[in-house]
C-alpha cells in the first residue's frame, strides 16, 4: 500500500511553507483529518494498521486515543481489532478521562494518533491512563514523522522521540520531512510567509 500516494490523493500531503506546532517551520505537512474524512478511505488505513498490530500478537482490550486529532484514527482502529474506543482530553490545559469512561486495573491498552511526531501528545494520554491502573502495551498511528522508530521501519529513533523504547509503535509509513527554526528557515530568508494550518492554534 502506497502511503504517500494516498495522502495526497487527499490533498493531505500539502507542500508550501507551514509552522508547525513545535514551533519549527517545514516545506511539507500532513493534514492527516483530510485522509479521514472519507470513511471508506480511513476504514483501509485502520485495517492495514490494525494487521500490524494482529500479526505482533499483542493481546489488547482498548484503544485510546488524545482529542482532537487521534479520535477518529483511535475509533477505526478499535472497529478493525474491534475493540473498545475511548479518548483523553485537554481541559484547562491538562490531559483527562472524562464523559464516563473508565479503566480498569490492568486493561491493555495502545495509544493511537493520526500522525506521531515526538510522541508528547501520546505520552500525555499514557501518563493519565496508568495512573488509572491501564497497561499500555503499544502505540500507533497513520503516520510516522520520522523522529521515532516504528516497528517494520529501519529508521532510528531521533533525540527529540518521547515513545520510551520498550513500548512498539507500529504505524503505516514514515515521513520525514526538513525542518527548520524561524531564525534559519530559508523560504522566511526569501520572504515567504509561513502558514499554521493544523488544529493547535498555539
Amino acid at each position: 500500500m502506497d502511503i504517500e500516494k494516498i495522502y495526497k490523493e487527499a490533498n493531505a500531503l500539502l507542500e508550501g511553507h507551514f509552522i508547525l506546532s513545535s514551533g519549527n517551520h517545514s516545506n511539507r505537512y500532513l493534514q492527516s483529518a483530510k485522509v479521514l474524512e472519507e470513511p471508506k478511505r480511513a476504514e483501509i488505513l485502520a485495517s492495514a494498521l490494525a494487521k500490524q498490530i494482529r500479526d505482533s500478537g499483542i493481546e489488547i482490550d482498548t484503544i485510546c486515543a488524545p482529542a482532537l486529532g487521534g479520535v477518529l484514527a483511535g475509533y477505526e482502529l478499535a472497529r478493525a481489532l474491534d475493540v473498545r474506543s475511548i479518548f483523553v482530553e485537554r481541559k484547562n490545559g491538562t490531559m483527562q478521562l472524562r464523559r464516563g469512561f473508565e479503566i480498569k486495573k490492568g486493561e491493555k491498552i495502545i495509544i493511537c494518533e493520526d500522525i506521531i511526531t515526538t510522541g508528547g501528545s501520546a505520552m500525555e494520554a499514557s501518563k493519565i491512563i496508568q495512573e488509572l491502573g491501564g497497561n499500555i502495551v503499544a502505540f500507533a498511528s497513520l503516520a510516522n514523522r520520522g523522529f521515532c522508530k516504528r516497528e517494520n521501519s529501519n529508521i532510528k529513533s531521533q533525540k527529540e522521540c518521547k515513545l520510551p523504547k520498550d513500548i512498539p509503535f507500529f504505524a503505516l509509513a514514515d515521513f520525514k520531512f526538513e525542518m527548520f527554526s524561524p531564525d534559519e528557515c530559508p523560504m522566511c530568508k526569501t520572504g515567504s510567509k509561513a502558514i499554521k494550518p493544523g488544529s493547535r492554534d498555539s
